[in-house]
């Protein structure tokens, strides 16, 4: 497959370029979470908080009285509000502080996880709107991107049991048969399916039945589902024949974390910082064999 080459001129270009995109990504990130800081600040954190708190109450966790357009309607696997129970016996206040510790503290190592140097200095940039929004709500987003940060079959699994779509990530080590890791990523999901359903039966049985594409609801959906349910079909088709075309390359693995967020029919602004987790080296996660050329051939 011929590359194409440019100039030293050109390079200079599009460095210049991407310095100014990272530039002005960092300043509309600034103003977006000074904007949800002033008007609604940890405003998702009323989800997991509300789901934690109906199961110590003993209620069904998907019977809510928010809609599926409202901050506070849990829409997720039950393990996050599993992880809540004990947040949720405190006042909301320390309950948010806590769990926003949780969400910053994610974010830190998710940015430590990823190589230093240019390639994440324009990263954080340009997706600056996205990650602060994730900061300024409280979003459990940032938890799914230090999942697929790891590059493992352990993280990707966690991060499937947070928000479904993250699992779609193992498309990378199917391609590649690498069956040793495609076992892990299985046995990991399933163990912890199981210490939810041991956990919370009645939750995790309700929750086979709960996701629809009625609850993409009336968002400012950047997903082609928004358009049409076959351009979002076409998309998602898309995406996954060039995640295993380049699953051989050293583009496999952001190809896969670009399939596992932009498959979603609900695609909020915020979920884009997920793409942090492509610069992540498979390497750091689990090593397999190359048994493709770099162009995918």
């Amino acid at each position: 497959m011929s590359v194409l080459r440019l100039s030293a001129r050109g390079q200079r270009q599009v460095a210049v370029i991407m310095d100014v995109a990272a530039v002005i990504g960092l300043c509309i990130g600034l103003g977006f979470f000074a904007w949800h800081l002033l008007n609604d600040p940890l405003a998702d954190v009323h989800a997991y908080y509300d789901a934690g708190a109906r199961l110590n109450a003993g209620l069904p966790l998907y019977q809510q009285a928010a809609t599926t357009n409202d901050a506070e309607f849990y829409r997720y696997p039950p393990l996050l509000a599993i992880a809540f129970r004990p947040l949720a016996m405190l006042p909301f206040p320390v309950a948010a502080a806590l769990w926003e510790a949780v969400v910053v503290g994610a974010t830190l190592l998710m940015v430590r996880w990823i190589p230093a140097g240019r390639p994440r200095r324009l990263a954080l940039g340009i997706l600056a709107m996205p990650v602060l929004w994730t900061l300024a709500v409280g979003q459990a987003q940032a938890l799914v991107t230090l999942g697929l940060a790891t590059a493992s079959p352990l993280g990707v699994a966690l991060a499937g049991h947070l928000k479904l779509t993250p699992w779609l990530a193992g498309l990378y080590w199917v391609a590649r048969r690498d069956w040793r890791a495609v076992g892990r990523l299985v046995t990991w999901i399933v163990v912890l399916g199981l210490v939810q359903l041991v956990l919370e039966p009645a939750g995790t049985q309700a929750f086979l039945a709960f996701p629809t594409l009625d609850q993409v609801g009336r968002v400012r959906n950047l997903s082609p589902y928004a358009v049409s349910p076959l351009l979002w079909a076409a998309t998602v088709a898309l995406l996954a024949g060039v995640a295993w075309r380049l699953a051989g390359s050293r583009w496999g693995w952001p190809a896969a974390v670009v399939l596992a967020v932009g498959v979603s029919p609900r695609l909020l602004a915020y979920q884009l910082s997920t793409f942090l987790a492509a610069l992540t080296p498979p390497s750091r996660g689990t090593p397999v064999p190359v048994t493709q050329t770099d162009d995918g051939t």
